[in-house]
């Protein structure tokens, strides 16, 4: 039987507008800054902890990670990859299909509609994704599970979907 792989795809949390930055520079808004770690304790207390994180280079990206990983038991090495800024489908599995083998638990920290593509790509259009389908809101994670290597990963299976909202505290 193939093992199992985990693949988190988490959304940045919620950016400030802040007038005359770059889009690529934009900072995380008070609530980005305050749901950030709710995911981070999510993770730790679902199991979810990755081993590797593929993340953009944009600036609410690399907050949002810093900001989830300061949640978990141990940070996990993180690469910064211009190429997820703006991703599309193949980006994001290109990113995902590089990952070495001997990882289990990859996550890719990205943008919209990136993240929400590539979720349902993987998952499919069926009732377990509905929540996806409506909306991948800001500091949102999908947790997905696959059998297939990920040098070749087709198709996965969403397990839990974490939204800020229904996380308290």
């Amino acid at each position: 039987m193939d093992a199992t792989r985990w693949l988190i795809v988490l959304r940045h949390a919620k950016s400030d507008w802040a007038d005359g930055l770059p889009d690529h520079e934009r900072p995380l808004a008070p609530r980005g800054v305050r749901d950030a770690p709710r995911l981070g304790r999510w993770l730790t207390e679902e199991g979810h902890v990755p081993e590797l994180v593929v993340c953009s280079t944009a600036r609410r990206t690399r907050e949002t990670w810093q900001r989830v990983s300061d949640e978990l038991p141990a940070p996990p090495p993180v690469e910064y990859d211009d190429d997820l800024y703006g991703a599309d489908v193949p980006e994001l599995l290109n990113a995902a299909r590089r990952t070495p083998p001997d990882v289990t638990t990859l996550a890719l920290v990205g943008h919209e509609p990136g993240v929400s593509d590539v979720t349902l790509y993987l998952a499919g259009l069926g009732e377990e994704t509905r929540p996806v389908q409506t909306k991948f809101p800001t500091g949102a994670a999908a947790v997905l599970a696959t059998t297939d290597p990920w040098d070749a990963l087709r198709t996965a299976r969403l397990v839990a979907f974490f939204r800020p909202r229904d996380f308290p505290g």
